[in-house]
């Protein structure tokens, strides 16, 4: 019998088990990335049964087959003696590093899972030029499902031999780590057993091409990071660029491949925003341009081969693009739902690529229609109801960004023969007048694409495809309240406060009680106290009275919906909606402390430990140079 290395308990009343341990066991098998951070993916042969005999022919390795064998089935409670002969399930995977360390020679693993016996065996092995099967040494693991006296579920890890483990610092990491990382995350999954609503992620690609292209694409951009001169943070938006490029290199390489193409596909970009994409995908090669209502900073910086246009983006026919074989939505707002209609009208042969973000339907907000969804999940499948309608055959995949929304969907070809164009734009037709009026819809099923709903005003007489589309802002509205005067917060903040202050209380709190921190007020207990006018003008910002209010943490500490005075003494108070340090000897003070000018008793703080100037001698402006704008090209 072999060693057991380590076991952990699951919880009490897990009641997804035994079926849980087996979603939990795929998780590992085909995304060990989720996990060991070092990798890429995997790539798996298709899962099939083996016999013993079988098992002989697959590791092919006399010296080994023995041990293995035993290995395998010497774990057999009494219980499972008789299903011991049962064949077991076999497939192979290969591991793909992010950054490729092996060369031509990549790691791979037979993984046999004993439904039986309730376990999984990862065998690492290498294959000669002629194909045959030559096992490792070491490395040889299993995890293992027990049932103790039939009352608390136990998993087992078992090492065929602990001293041959070696680690090479990508797919095999030290032995400790499968305990002490792995286990834990294995009992996570299995007792929260969810399936995601979404394929998985880089579902429609190989992934090792995609690691590949990742890594060549991060290396040659990731100067932009130092360089980015927007306001949004550049590591996010850098590296989220680089991977939606990649997704669309290889996905297109793919295609060029299975069409026997030569030339590289052409796209513009709707709604290109940083035009940062564009810039990639032109570098690579492809013909294209960025299309975005407002121009931004970085655009200078691309140089004159990156084509990026001003223009605001109307749907109707002075914005289709026949001669264009890719159009695309990168978080595209309002645009979203018609890109799918804008390619399908383009040409028979346009495709596109669309990653829906925020809610949009034809002519304003979407509206929610289930409750059994997740709100992404249901737009998602909306986006992808008027793909289908628009005469696509739509697919779904995952990217892998740092997002929560990264779902896209892709329309690759019709079904629909060229033919049938005249029925097909039609169905568009209706679809489109279907939502120009869209009363909310609580019902199960969606209304897309269905005749004789919606309104029946102009549709498309005048080339506009019907009137009520809004595009965006050419100068976005700012509605954080910092678009209201100063001298405006100043007012609200001080009758706020007074208020506050005019409600001491003693809190029993000794020597803190000598302070005065006022009471509490709700959110709508203090609105009441403001005039109509004042609370207009805050209606008209979003998040009104309570973002006025969270924004200035300086003076206010808002939880659970009322509002307290700051107490900058107490660690719990000082800490909430900011995240200040302690101030450090010599810092600058840029601001002046509010409680110093108008509290009545000064600020709680000495001078020396408070974040702000007590007084105009105590202020220390920045002496920074401002940054300057660099010009650059990649």
């Amino acid at each position: 019998m072999m060693p057991k290395l380590f076991d952990i308990k699951f919880p009490s009343e897990s009641k997804s088990l035994p079926e849980g341990f087996w979603s939990a066991v795929d998780v590992w098998i085909k995304k060990p990335h989720v996990v060991n951070k070092r990798l890429c993916g995997v790539t798996e042969t298709e899962s099939r049964d083996v016999d013993r005999k079988e098992l002989r022919l697959i590791l092919d390795d006399p010296e080994h087959f023995q041990a293995v064998l035993f290995f395998l089935t010497s774990e057999v409670s009494p219980a499972q003696t008789h299903v011991q002969d049962k064949p077991w399930s076999s497939s192979v995977r290969t591991f793909i590093p992010k950054v490729n360390c092996y060369g031509t020679n990549l790691q791979k693993e037979i993984i046999l899972k004993d439904y039986a016996g309730q376990q999984v065996t990862f065998i690492p092995f290498e294959e000669d030029e002629k194909g045959k099967v030559c096992l490792k040494n070491g490395n040889i693991y299993q995890i293992q499902l027990c049932n103790q006296d039939c009352e608390e579920w136990v998993l087992e890890l078992h090492v065929l031999t602990s001293d041959a483990w070696f680690s090479d610092g990508v797919a095999y990491a030290k032995l400790p780590w499968l305990s002490s990382d792995l286990l834990p995350k294995l009992v996570r999954w299995a007792t929260e057993s969810k399936s995601s609503e979404f394929r998985s992620t880089l579902s429609l690609l190989p992934v090792e091409k995609y690691s590949v292209m990742y890594q060549r694409l991060k290396e040659k951009y990731k100067a932009m990071v130092k360089v980015w001169p927007e306001v949004t943070d550049p590591e996010k938006f850098v590296y989220e660029d680089v991977a939606i490029a990649t997704y669309l290199l290889v996905l297109w390489a793919e295609e060029r491949s299975e069409k026997n193409l030569t030339a590289r596909q052409s796209f513009v970009d709707l709604g290109c925003g940083n035009g940062l994409l564009v810039h990639i995908l032109i570098n690579e090669g492809h013909p294209g341009k960025g299309i975005d209502v407002r121009r931004r900073k970085i655009w200078d910086m691309y140089g004159s081969q990156t084509l990026l246009e001003e223009k605001a983006i109307t749907p109707s026919e002075s914005f289709l693009f026949p001669g264009t074989d890719w159009l695309i939505g990168n978080h595209s707002d309002e645009l979203t739902p018609w890109i799918p209609v804008i390619a399908a009208r383009s040409s028979y042969s346009c495709r596109y690529f669309v990653l829906p973000c925020c809610f949009f339907d034809f002519y304003g907000k979407y509206q929610r229609r289930q409750c059994k969804k997740s709100q992404y999940k249901e737009y998602v499948d909306f986006i992808a109801e008027v793909s289908q309608v628009c005469g696509f055959n739509t697919e779904e995949d995952c990217l892998r960004i740092p997002s929560t929304k990264r779902v896209c969907l892709v329309g690759k070809s019709r079904n629909y023969e060229l033919s049938d164009e005249a029925e097909s734009e039609q169905r568009r037709a209706n679809l489109i007048q279907s939502r120009q009026i869209c009363p909310r819809v609580t019902g199960e099923r969606s209304d897309v694409g269905k005749e004789g709903g919606g309104c029946h005003g102009n549709a498309e007489g005048d080339g506009t495809w019907g009137a009520g589309f809004q595009p965006r802002e050419k100068i976005p509205m700012v509605r954080n309240c910092a678009a209201l005067s100063r001298d405006f917060v100043d007012s609200v903040v001080l009758r706020v406060a007074n208020a506050l202050l005019g409600m001491t209380v003693d809190d029993g709190e000794g020597p803190c009680s000598d302070w005065n921190k006022g009471g509490s007020l709700s959110v709508g207990e203090i609105a009441g106290r403001l005039e109509q006018e004042t609370l207009q003008l805050l209606k008209r910002e979003c998040g009104g009275l309570q973002t006025l209010l969270k924004n200035n943490h300086q003076v206010f500490r808002v939880e659970g919906g009322r509002v307290f005075i700051k107490d900058w003494r107490d660690e719990k108070s000082a800490r909430v909606n900011t995240k200040r340090k302690p101030v450090a000897p010599g810092a600058l003070k840029t601001r002046l402390c509010w409680f110093h000018l108008h509290h009545p008793q000064g600020c709680p703080l000495q001078a020396g430990n408070c974040a702000f100037a007590h007084g105009p001698d105590d202020l220390r402006p920045s002496t920074r140079p401002p940054k300057k704008l660099k010009n650059t090209v990649l």
